[in-house]
């Protein structure tokens, strides 16, 4: 079959160019069509349940509504995880499913549980289902801030201008908005004159409900014309709010001004939100998943630019708090980068060797008909081009000549071989390449094959790691595959043209004065080899087993830290801190941290915005930090911004990055990389562990950020029934609650237009009423016939405490001890955490730890790729066994894999001494590529051996005639890496690096120690054969 291919392309040049210079076009064509992301979609299929439980505590959010809502989805299909968070007023339900779910499905089944909560949610309350978004979803921060505009009308800016005109650009899913004062019309009830009036709440809210609002009165008809009739009864005008009718009392009109105060105010603040420690409105973007981002973010940016013109012009809009495009398009740039300078490599390699340009341009030439056809097949796989397609490619650019190269090799030698001969002896042309390029084919075939191979692991992978990694895998057997392709089609038809000229073959009889140089050094070497066996089998046998040991002690974790050029810092006080307090403190964290001089710019959100699934409490804050290292290091960065930090009383900090604080919260729930999840049931008894938990573990060495999810009590200020005096006076239990809610909640009575503006007209009591515990025991509630009685007299108001948020896992209460590590790997961190808890911490009966974040996937990823790689190495062996029919022979080919270890494991000792899930990959993709040179000298010594040469004579000529294409493919291969290695530090190189490091040390070690451990071990096998 493949000589039949190579025959074809040989006969039908016409063809063969005329695709490739299709599959070029078509390359070029699908890459301008191609989506470009930072990463593969990492979603897992999530479904947000929000419910606003208006004026419900924490624990009755728990009881009445999330309990509900958790037991209603636990068990349905493909369901893994549920996590919730109740708190005042707001549930939150995050129900995960299956990663191979379908995300549409999901929400369908999500929905139609909702639809059976009905009759046992309390009345008004109904969950409705958070946008679909994804884990990069938040793409855009905007920031408005003023020197003159006030905050009330920069958020209306925000919610009437900006907001529409986001939400019409496609592919955005939600806009979220946080600060700002959040425009209303109020009536804040007096109840003294409204005692003194005799007028009752509901006579007001009902006046409050008919104030603005229009009719239809059907039609009349006159002189042949249809008129529609019309009341016009709306308004916006707060003297004539005022005036509004409620009733008459003694002959005289009470109107709403008597009672209450009509007033345009801001609604109550659930966040604040800052630009550089200034008061500001943020607008967070989310886009749906599978969404070009650069597209969409262009197209934003394209309308805002629009809308920023009829802006006022005190206004400042600010795109780039947190712009995920920046990013993006770093990230590309510099892994295509990486590939362009890789490729550069490979040329001079290539150059170097065959001193040939013509040769060089035709090994060459497989790289961009091989990235092409890879991009049209990514494209028709529904695959988009992000850093791990393109890091895949760049890994794969020096392997992709590979194949190329031996059979240029091969074929230049035959040429020049039948050249050096008398005309009457030379063979024809087509058939010196066709016999070339068949004879070194089945060699190609089955190491291209083994290298696929290896990858398999990777598509054993599952969770998040499995959708990261996996496209790489994808993208570098493609591009292996579309290399294979073209060394049987395009490279022998161009040998043929380019090569076989009987001028060209005359200047260049001989070999590369390189070629030269290092065949006869490596002959002699050899030969030495040769007669000292012992003296290089123990010292690698050696070398093997020390990189065992560090193999195995090394540090372990999941991925390389990011370089994003940001921070997220998330703080958080005691539970019961006032929002305004916490504002306070926020707003001094981020004074302090501008005076770092590496800190361009902070955006803090404290609380949450409106419709946020973000279910953060009004005691904690969250800072966007950007920031450009100059002299000093990260790690001397990041210490000086803890310290910062670690100065303003009362918080509890954790400091992040965008991406890995979103990859965490995924896999954890939590913002850090370490999650102790402690399960229990009394909140009280939660804390206290989690306390004991943090004190115990404060000291390890390398942990930082160490902080207790604060779900401690906070003040509640509680109005219990009289049930007697409630009776006494007539008023019903529902009447009770109503007025609790009514009087220091508020209630949306209407809304009021402003044109195509509408805002919330509210009612409420007057502030004076919430000022303290006393105006509110002396708040009058309505007893009948227009009278009232102060509320103490049909309740007992006392201050007790109750929990401010509770957090549940899988319909268990849970709280989480929360740490990062820095300036040491994880999974030693995490032995020491074990470690003291166990001696430490002594659980109650009921209660129990689990411990999550990134070390738990990193093992299980671990654990996972190793078996999987087993599995690889037998399906390596069986492809091996079927080309040389040979089980000794196989196995000398596999010795690669222990001289690769040697090298992989000694580049990442003196490199990071980590060994993280890239690196396993790296190691992984190592063993395929270095079982190549075993392959290339065990088939030559089997074509000499069937020729009839002795032994000593087959591995020396055999050794020294692939010496050549063994060092091109492995250097090619390796080199091509050095951009990889040594930018590993640039946005978007950070989990190719590791990998490229450990290819890099292997090939070179597996290249040095193949060409003499093969030789030696397979003369000394054939010898006691002979025996």
């Amino acid at each position: 079959m493949l000589n039949k291919i190579i025959n074809y392309s040989l006969n039908n040049k016409l063809f063969v160019l005329l695709g490739a210079v299709l599959l070029i076009v078509g390359g070029l064509f699908t890459v301008q069509k191609m989506d470009v992301d930072v990463f593969p979609d990492l979603t897992a299929p999530t479904v947000a349940v929000m419910t606003d439980a208006h004026g419900m505590s924490a624990e009755e959010v728990e009881r009445l509504v999330t309990f509900h809502i958790e037991t209603s989805v636990n068990g349905a299909t493909n369901v893994r995880r549920v996590r919730s968070a109740s708190m005042q007023g707001y549930s939150f339900v995050w129900v995960e499913f299956d990663w191979g779910a379908d995300i549409f499905k999901a929400r369908q089944v999500v929905s139609e549980k909702m639809v059976t909560l009905g009759s046992v949610l309390p009345e008004g309350i109904v969950p409705v289902l958070a946008p679909q978004s994804s884990i990069m979803g938040e793409i855009l921060f905007i920031g408005l801030k003023s020197d003159s505009t006030s905050q009330m009308e920069l958020r209306t800016l925000a919610e009437w201008v900006v907001k529409p005109a986001i939400l019409a650009t496609g592919g955005v899913s939600q806009v979220t908005i946080i600060g700002g004062d959040y425009k209303q019309y109020q009536l804040l009830a007096d109840p003294q004159k409204m005692d003194f009036l005799g007028v009752s709440m509901n006579e007001l809210a009902q006046a409050g409900r008919s104030f603005s609002a229009n009719s239809s009165g059907g039609v009349v008809r006159d002189f042949g014309n249809e008129y529609m009739i019309r009341g016009m009864a709306r308004s916006n005008d707060l003297e004539e709010l005022g005036n509004t009718h409620i009733k008459t009392v003694n002959n005289r009109p009470v109107v709403v001004s008597d009672v209450a105060e009509v007033v345009i105010g801001s609604a109550v603040k659930y966040g604040y939100a800052s630009e550089n420690a200034e008061p500001a409105v943020i607008i967070a973007v989310s886009k749906q998943p599978n969404i070009n981002t650069l597209k969409v973010t262009e197209n934003i940016e394209k309308n805002l630019g629009e809308i920023g013109k009829s802006l006022p012009r005190d206004v400042v809009m600010n795109t780039r708090i947190f712009r995920q495009a920046d990013f993006i398009e770093s990230s590309v740039r510099n892994v295509g980068s990486a590939m362009l300078e890789g490729a550069l490599f490979v040329v001079v390699i290539l150059f170097l060797f065959l001193a040939s340009f013509r040769t060089t341009i035709i090994s060459i030439v497989a790289i961009p008909l091989s990235l092409f056809g890879t991009v049209i097949v990514l494209h028709f796989l529904g695959m988009n081009i992000n850093t791990m397609t393109l890091g895949g490619m760049t890994i794969a650019i020096g392997s992709l000549v590979d194949d190329a190269i031996i059979d240029v090799e091969n074929v230049y030698k035959r040429l020049r071989q039948n050249h050096r001969k008398p005309r009457e002896e030379r063979r024809p042309v087509f058939d010196i390449v066709l016999n070339a390029s068949i004879e070194i084919r089945a060699s190609i075939l089955n190491a291209t094959l083994i290298i696929m191979v290896a990858f398999i692991p990777l598509f054993f992978l599952t969770g998040m790691e499995g959708r990261m990694l996996k496209p790489l895998g994808v993208a570098f057997i493609v591009a292996l595959f579309m290399s294979l392709i073209v060394a049987m089609t395009v490279t022998p038809l161009m040998c043929k043209l380019l090569l076989s000229n009987e001028k060209y073959l005359d200047k260049n009889k001989a070999d590369s004065w390189l070629t030269v140089r290092l065949t006869s050094l490596y002959e002699k070497s050899l030969e030495w080899v040769l007669r000292n066996k012992k003296k290089v089998l123990y010292p690698t046998i050696g070398l093997f087993l020390v990189s065992v040991g560090l193999f195995f002690t090394m540090g372990r974790s999941f991925l390389p830290e990011f370089n994003e050029g940001a921070l997220v810092i998330t703080a958080v006080t005691k539970p019961g801190v006032s929002l305004e307090e916490t504002n306070r403190l926020g707003d001094l964290m981020e004074t302090e941290l501008l005076k770092i001089p590496e800190v361009a710019s902070t955006a803090r959100r404290t609380g949450r915005g409106e419709l946020d699934e973000h279910s953060q409490t009004s005691n904690s804050s969250e800072i966007d930090v950007q920031f450009r290292l100059t002299k000093r290091s990260n790690e001397e960065f990041m210490k000086e911004v803890r310290n910062v930090l670690a100065a303003v009383p009362g918080m509890a900090v954790t400091v992040g990055q965008p991406l890995g604080h979103r990859i965490d919260h995924m896999l954890s729930g939590t913002r850090a990389s370490i999650a102790i999840k402690l399960f229990g049931t009394d909140l009280s008894d939660l804390f206290m562990l989690g306390n004991q938990i943090q004190h115990s573990i404060k000291g390890i060495d390398g942990l930082v950020d160490v902080s207790v999810e604060q779900q401690t009590e906070t003040p509640q200020l509680q109005l219990r029934a009289n049930r007697g005096m409630l009776s006494k006076y007539g008023i019903s239990v529902e009447d009770f609650n109503r007025f609790v809610e009514l009087a220091f909640a508020g209630e949306k009575l209407a809304d009021i237009y402003e044109g195509q503006r509408s805002f919330e007209l509210i009612l409420r009591l007057n502030e004076n009423y919430t000022e303290s515990i006393d105006r509110v025991r002396s708040a009058l509630i309505d007893v009948g016939s227009g009278r009232k009685v102060p509320l103490e007299e049909i309740a007992d108001i006392v201050s007790v405490g109750g929990p401010s948020s509770i957090s549940r896992e899988n319909v268990q209460r849970k709280i989480v001890v929360s740490a990062n590590t820095s300036g040491r790997d994880l999974k030693s961190v995490v032995d020491d955490i074990r470690q003291n808890i166990e001696e430490n911490v002594v659980l109650p009966e009921g209660y129990r730890i689990e411990y999550g974040g990134q070390f738990e996937t990193a093992a299980n990823a671990t654990r996972t790729l190793l078996i999987a790689s087993l599995l690889a190495v037998c399906v390596i062996f069986l492809l091996l066994y079927g080309e040389f029919k040979d089980l000794t022979l196989s196995a000398i080919v596999l010795l690669n894999l222990p001289l690769a270890l040697i090298g992989g494991v000694l580049a990442v000792f003196f490199t990071s001494g980590v060994i993280s899930i890239p690196s396993i990959i790296g190691f992984i993709t190592l063993f395929g590529i270095a079982t190549r040179n075993g392959i290339l000298l065990i088939s030559r010594y089997q074509h000499m051996q069937q020729d009839g040469e002795p032994l000593h004579q087959r591995v020396l000529h055999g050794s020294t005639d692939r010496l050549n294409p063994i060092l091109m493919t492995a250097l090619t291969a390796a080199l091509a890496l050095i951009p990889l290695v040594f930018q590993g530090g640039k946005p978007g190189n950070e989990i190719q690096s590791p990998m490229a490091v450990v290819v890099l040390g292997g090939l070179l070690t597996s290249t040095i120690l193949n060409i003499f451990i093969v030789p030696i071990v397979y003369e000394t096998i054939e010898k006691k054969r002979k025996k």
